[in-house]
């Protein structure tokens, strides 16, 4: 153990800091930069070995903290596409990037790819030394622009990718998030009618000396119980969705049973299917039209798709192709894509413009999820509306039927 540890050492190289320089090319112009280097004297001799006189050189500090997103690198991608589209050189498109973002997670992560393309690497590999934000699909097409010549027309397309799928998961996201928001709103307004505003209410009743009614003592009764045990509730509620959240991350078999459960879901089943199908069809787009070939693409799609039932279907798909089966007919077999789907796919075949048909069906379900999505809205906010009405009116009326049994006797 200790010489595996001691061979690991010896294999890790010196640590490497950035440093901002301004000097002249071999034509007399002025340039400006960043650099990495374990020292100003490495950064001094590789600087001149470009051809740079340097004039100034001064070591960086980049703020540590912060993380990136996947909009994090979905802007940047299209930032990159934008300038490299307008000419801007490579490594000065990152460097205006990296200097820009107020991001100092992402700015590191910009200069240490501008630092591996600076010492020779392909920005394909570059990108591939960090699989955390940069997954084989955006990699592929990359490295594909790159050895096409057209890497400034695969970045555009692939931002494009990247801000329609960015955009249907935040409508996915938000179409969950509300009822879920609304559900915990609810709850925390009961709790503290029961903690705060029951009890003050008991007092007074004690007063009465009459018999309350049946809906006041059960409140009182359920106020009671909140008072007693308010940590055990709160700690439990934690608790559990606490233990759910980690084994869900932890457990590949809760994640495929989750996944499997969502698409049976009544309402919001249809659109996590729409969704994953919009995904499906868009990745596959993408990957296709940047001339990558179809089994190989297929490697990505599945993935993509955000659902364990589409990634195994892909799986399935990406066999029968392989052994030459056609593509309409692997995902008849998968049972998991509506007809209109694979008519589309059977068309855009038989035509040679798959690309074209599956972009077609992408609009097509992205277009349906953003109806249900507000179909969605305009349904659950007369149901929240009725339940949140129901919950505390229902309280309210309980707490003062009593003072209304007493208005009636005095009366």
């Amino acid at each position: 153990m200790a010489t595996a540890g001691k061979a690991q050492k010896k294999t890790e190289g010196p640590k490497e800091f950035n440093f901002s320089w301004e000097g002249k090319d071999k034509s007399g112009r002025t340039q400006r930069g960043e650099f990495k280097a374990p020292s100003e004297a490495v950064a001094n001799a590789s600087l001149r070995r470009q051809g740079i006189m340097v004039s100034k050189l001064k070591k960086q500090k980049i703020a540590s903290g912060g993380k990136v997103s996947d909009k994090d690198i979905t802007l940047f991608t299209r930032q990159l596409a934008t300038m490299t589209k307008s000419g801007v050189p490579l490594l000065q498109a990152f460097d205006i990037v990296g200097k820009g973002h107020s991001n100092a997670a992402v700015a590191k992560l910009l200069y240490d790819i501008k630092s591996d393309v600076e010492t020779g690497s392909n920005l394909a590999s570059a990108f591939r030394k960090y699989p955390l934000y940069f997954d084989e699909l955006f990699c592929n097409l990359v490295a594909a622009g790159e050895q096409a010549g057209i890497l400034d027309s695969l970045l555009d397309r692939l931002a494009s990718y990247k801000e329609k799928i960015q955009a249907i998961k935040a409508k996915i996201k938000g179409a969950l998030f509300y009822p879920i928001s609304i559900l915990v709103v609810a709850f925390v307004i009961t709790a503290v009618i029961m903690i705060f505003v029951v009890p003050a209410f008991k007092g007074v009743f004690a007063s009465f000396g009459g018999e309350l009614p049946a809906p006041t003592l059960i409140v009182i009764a359920i106020s009671d119980y909140f008072v007693d045990n308010w940590y055990l509730i709160f700690g439990g509620i934690f608790a559990v969705f606490y233990t759910l959240a980690q084994t869900f991350k932890r457990s590949r078999a809760m994640q495929i049973a989750v996944d499997k459960y969502a698409l049976k879901l009544p309402v919001f089943g249809d659109l996590i299917r729409k969704s994953s199908i919009a995904r499906w069809t868009r990745t596959l787009s993408t990957m296709f039209a940047a001339g990558v070939p179809l089994v190989e693409a297929l490697d990505s799609v599945g993935g993509a798709a955000g659902n364990y039932v589409y990634t195994m279907a892909t799986r399935q798909i990406q066999a029968e192709v392989s052994t030459g089966s056609s593509l309409t007919v692997s995902m008849q077999n998968s049972n998991v894509f509506p007809p209109m789907v694979t008519q589309m796919v059977a068309i855009g075949e038989e035509s040679g413009q798959l690309d074209g048909m599956l972009s077609k069906v992408a609009d097509f379900f992205e277009a349906e999820v953003d109806d249900a999505v507000e179909a969605l809205s305009s349904l659950m906010e007369p149901l929240i509306m009725v339940f949140l009405g129901g919950l505390i009116g229902g309280l309210v009326v309980a707490m003062y039927l009593p003072i209304f049994k007493l208005g009636s006797v005095v009366g």
